[in-house]
């Protein structure tokens, strides 16, 4: 569990160097109509790490322990991949301002690690999986490390954006 936690907390202080220097019209800019702003692409990794922790929670309650295979999930990263969000994490419209997101983030990383740390069985983790919608049947562990090789993949993206914006 360390080693997730390790990697949470690297990925997100790699995310909030990234978004602290912009103002907050940088920061909402789309670079056109089809694509997110930098806003909300950090909006949408709020979703995803609120429904993964949704996800283990259901996965953990099953009764059923499938002792599930495990996936390449580093595939994550790769973004000449294009993935569709689901419609449970696609972002707001709305704007918003840096320092909002910046509390935004802080909060749901340390909802995710205190949850991640009151699980009273983590060997659980690897036993069981819940459909994820890039990758299918996820052990439950995986889930973890796809939050943050997901943030990866778009911290890369926001500091290609930031070359537009800025």
């Amino acid at each position: 569990m360390s080693t997730y936690l390790e990697q949470l907390s690297t990925t997100r202080e790699q995310l909030l160097k990234s978004i602290e220097v912009l103002n907050d019209a940088q920061f909402n800019q789309k670079p056109d109509a089809n694509r997110w702003s930098i806003a909300q692409i950090c909006h949408h990794l709020v979703l995803v790490e609120t429904s993964t922790m949704k996800a283990i929670s259901w996965g953990v309650a099953s009764q059923e322990n499938t002792n599930p295979e495990r996936i390449n999930v580093e595939l994550m990263r790769d973004r000449t991949k294009k993935l569709a969000a689901p419609k449970i994490v696609e972002p707001t419209e709305e704007a918003f301002a840096v320092q909002q997101m910046v509390t935004l983030l802080y909060e749901t990383r340390a909802k995710l690690k205190t949850f991640l740390l009151q699980l009273e069985e983590p060997s659980l983790l690897a036993k069981k999986a819940v459909n994820h919608p890039a990758f299918g049947p996820l052990p439950l562990n995986q889930w973890i490390e796809q939050v943050y090789l997901h943030e990866q993949r778009h911290i890369e993206q926001i500091h290609e954006m930031k070359g537009i914006v800025i």
